[in-house]
């Protein structure tokens, strides 16, 4: 069994044949999948969960689909947004017994979108309130060579108002070097891997990955974007993520059904959840 730790899966994109989608994830063998939580804004925040109730009782009527849990968040280029309000409904989504984590929040400084001060700000009161709620988080962190580093600014962050809670979380869709994967490690964090990790230009990725403990990885899709080869260039699904947990095992050389032990244990122990889908 594999788990694809984060996937979009809310998205228009899905639309017109999402239960299909899921059904052919649970037929490669995806047990679980991650559900994120922030839409095309905070209006949208309660998608994931509302997908979860639908599908999970499907599931429990005797339906062929992977178990799905959710996620709620303020995405940084939504940060503008984040008024009381918004706190009170991610507050109130953060206590529903699907929603097991607060995400995807973090710092973007790839895109341009709400101004970096903002996005600190907004993060450090989802911390707040997903401390609060004792709900792990997916740290979503990109910069660029231009701009201020986002994980230099991201980490004294975590720092000063994330680490005592030990809560931990995820480092969604990991794109840095091996310094920012061991902070990570030593701060709690698991750290994930998306399609990205198997393009031809991706090698430090791959060295990154390389290095991983096996306690310390999980796979995603990140769907429906970033489709692993050889599906690149086409609508990502969770049923994808076998693709990578490929990759992974060749790296780590172990074989698939270690990473996906591994990773499935991981995901069930950051969330408390029970060890069996």
């Amino acid at each position: 069994m594999l788990i694809d730790s984060h996937a979009h899966l809310d998205s228009s994109r899905y639309t017109d044949d999402r239960a299909a989608m899921l059904a052919r994830a649970a037929e490669t063998g995806i047990g679980a999948v991650l559900s994120i939580g922030i839409g095309e804004g905070p209006a949208e925040m309660h998608q994931a969960r509302d997908l979860c109730r639908e599908f999970n009782a499907q599931r429990a009527a005797g339906a062929n689909l992977p178990q799905l849990y959710a996620s709620a968040g303020v995405y940084p280029h939504n940060t503008g947004e984040l008024d009381d309000t918004v706190l009170a409904k991610l507050d109130a989504l953060l206590a529903e017994p699907e929603v097991v984590a607060c995400g995807e929040i973090g710092l973007d400084y790839y895109h341009e979108g709400a101004p970096h001060n903002v996005q600190r700000a907004g993060l450090i009161r989802q911390l707040e309130v997903a401390a609060a709620r004792k709900r792990p988080i997916l740290i979503h962190c990109r910069g660029t060579n231009e701009s201020p580093d986002a994980w230099a600014d991201l980490f004294p962050v975590l720092e000063e108002h994330w680490g005592r809670t030990g809560l931990g979380g995820i480092m969604h869709c990991f794109g840095a070097g091996w310094e920012e994967a061991r902070r990570s490690l030593e701060m709690g964090f698991l750290v994930s891997f998306a399609g990205n990790v198997t393009y031809p230009k991706a090698q430090s990725l791959r060295d990154v990955a390389a290095r991983m403990p096996l306690d310390g990885l999980l796979v995603e899709t990140d769907a429906p974007w970033l489709a692993p080869t050889p599906h690149r260039g086409k609508r990502n699904e969770p049923a994808y993520v076998t693709e990578t947990a490929r990759t992974i095992a060749e790296l780590l050389h172990v074989d698939a059904a270690e990473i996906a032990a591994a990773t499935t244990k991981n995901f069930f122990h950051l969330f408390h959840l029970p060890p069996a889908v």
